[in-house]
């Protein structure tokens, strides 16, 4: 008898721990959300394996974003050397304001296999 009622406790409290932590659990926040949160206008740039989501980029001159890298697939830096804009390891946004029109070259700075050469794109501003 005395087993039978330990038994019942030890497993009614395991259930309990078990219900107490999914219902406290919280979801992670992506970064996409927390970048979303902060409120500020943004230029998302998605890299996966040797190529950015986009060929080209456009903003506007005299914006101000924040430029916002995700890595989907791999890992991968960013570079506009131009403009002063690294984003790589655990810095992957910078707030920028775009003031000089021109195109500008955008290039992988963490070298991710044998497509990195070709990883890419251009930012237009105009």
């Amino acid at each position: 008898m005395y087993k039978w009622i330990m038994s019942v406790l030890f497993f009614g409290a395991c259930v309990f721990g078990l219900v107490l932590m999914v219902v406290s659990a919280k979801p992670e926040k992506s970064e996409e959300d927390a970048a979303a949160e902060s409120g500020k206008p943004q230029l998302r740039i998605t890299a996966t394996n040797y190529k950015f989501d986009q060929a080209e980029y456009q903003v506007k001159a005299g914006e101000t974003l924040e430029v916002v890298l995700k890595n989907k697939e791999g890992v991968h830096g960013l570079e506009i050397s131009i403009l002063g804009v690294v984003l790589k390891d655990d810095e992957l946004s910078k707030e920028i304001t775009f003031d000089k029109p021109g195109t500008y070259d955008i290039t992988c700075i963490v070298p991710c296999g044998l497509g990195h050469a070709d990883m890419k794109a251009k930012l237009i501003v105009s």
